[in-house]
């Protein structure tokens, strides 16, 4: 018999308190515990328990040590609460219930939400959209909370905020975290507003993690964001490790960076800073004025998806890349399989980099957006390719975006300078076509054909 929502919590406290009295002791029979809570049916991340427990088997293994300093140097609270919000609620308990809605309106339900509460910006960073038009679209308050609402109910506890910069509504963040504190947030912030006073309200609200966008050091920090951002990120980190917060680093790789920020340099110096992930994105040829030519090379491209892979093998630090991982989600997780984007004028699109929509939040619900056209064409559509090293229906599959965007009669939600789906492809055709015999090459290597 499954076990119920209450039982699973009561379990959690119980192995949660005993664990924290002695991690390094203590941990490896958490996985039995988790074993309790996630039952043996489909989608219980068996091969996945299975990997964290032989982790928790080896002492010199650097996940290992990523995990005993998660379990010593988190506020104790602050970690209960998100393991609470993050593996209970976001996962154990939360996926069942969107496996019900999948089942019951047959489209996608995601897993979290990414939305953008304001279009504005502190900063004027070189080739950022919010900084050529983007200071006067907001979801307001009522708005956020309705999507966050909706989206429980669907039982998606995990909510991203992008931007523009998400701290510029500082207050209505922490409201509603209060509001929701059995969900998990996360924020990509440029980390200049971060100060003594918000520290202190996300070390007392507990559910708020910042990923630092941060693509370099000193010189390549300034010489994009302005000068003296590079001090003041570090000084945000510092504020957050003094009172034994968690945060990250989100890093876009273009065809000018790639090298520098997957370097061990780069890497020590955001593990000595106390990060515990980084995310890395691949740049995206998005809007009338993207420049392709920094779109990484099929030669930086394939460095790059070694090197992902060596990092998460030698340093204490959990990182992926969502381009060159797709083989661990099975393709692409946008268009709400796993994750969809709000836009700060409600509109719902498929992905952060994908700006086409049938829906806008002000006029329908969340669910009736997941059953809009486009969203239907990527739940029918996906993975869009077998090759999971060519997960996306713009980037690596331009001509699939083409159709859906035709198909549909989606139209772009950029606001200020609307994109026609045949000048964004254009760009992608060049990139797809000259990264497909690698990704061929690649993905032959890591998955042989087997024999009958």
């Amino acid at each position: 018999m499954p076990i119920g929502t209450t039982v699973k919590k009561a379990i959690f406290n119980t192995a949660f308190n005993y664990i924290g009295k002695n991690p390094e002791e203590n941990a490896p029979k958490l996985m039995s515990w988790v074993d309790k809570l996630a039952g043996d049916g489909p989608n219980t991340y068996a091969e996945q328990r299975a990997a964290v427990r032989k982790v928790l088997q080896d002492p010199d293994n650097n996940m290992y040590q990523l995990i005993m300093k998660v379990m010593k140097e988190t506020d104790p609270e602050v970690l209960k609460a998100i393991f609470q919000n993050f593996f209970l609620n976001a996962n154990i308990v939360g996926w069942p219930r969107q496996e019900e809605y999948r089942k019951k309106y047959n489209c996608n339900i995601p897993w979290a939400i990414l939305l953008d509460p304001t279009s504005a910006c502190n900063l004027k960073c070189t080739g950022c959209w919010a900084a050529e038009y983007g200071h006067k679209l907001n979801l307001s308050l009522e708005d956020i909370d309705s999507i966050i609402t909706q989206g429980k109910e669907m039982g998606v506890h995990m909510y991203i905020y992008t931007g523009g910069e998400p701290t510029v509504r500082k207050k209505d963040l922490i409201t509603l975290c209060e509001k929701h504190s059995d969900c998990q947030f996360l924020a990509f912030t440029n980390g200049t507003l971060i100060d003594d006073a918000f520290a202190d309200d996300l070390l007392r609200v507990k559910n708020f993690i910042p990923a630092f966008s941060l693509e370099g050091f000193k010189e390549a920090t300034d010489g994009r964001r302005g000068e003296g951002v590079f001090e003041r990120v570090k000084h945000a980190m510092q504020l957050l490790k003094d009172r034994r917060l968690p945060f990250g680093i989100s890093a876009c790789y273009t065809s000018q960076n790639l090298d520098s920020i997957s370097s061990d340099e780069y890497i020590d110096f955001i593990c000595e800073m106390g990060a515990r992930f980084i995310w890395y994105f691949h740049y995206m040829p998005v809007g009338n004025d993207a420049a392709p030519e920094l779109l990484p090379t099929p030669e930086q491209r394939e460095r790059m998806y070694h090197r992902i892979r060596e990092i998460r093998a030698t340093k204490p630090i959990f990182a992926m890349d969502f381009q060159n991982d797709g083989e661990y989600v099975g393709g692409c997780i946008a268009g709400g399989r796993r994750y969809l984007h709000i836009n700060a004028l409600g509109d719902v699109d498929p992905c952060v980099f994908i700006h086409y929509s049938n829906a806008n939040i002000h006029d329908v619900t969340l669910l009736e957006a997941l059953q809009s056209p486009i969203f239907m064409a990527y739940h029918d559509g996906q993975p869009f390719n077998e090759n999971h090293l060519r997960p996306c229906p713009m980037l690596e599959n331009p001509d699939v975006l083409r159709k859906v965007v035709e198909e549909t009669g989606a139209h772009s939600t950029d606001p200020q300078s609307p994109e026609s789906v045949e000048h964004l492809c254009a760009k992608c055709d060049p990139y797809a076509e000259n990264w497909r015999a690698t990704a061929e090459r690649l993905w032959a290597e890591s998955h042989p054909a087997k024999d009958n």
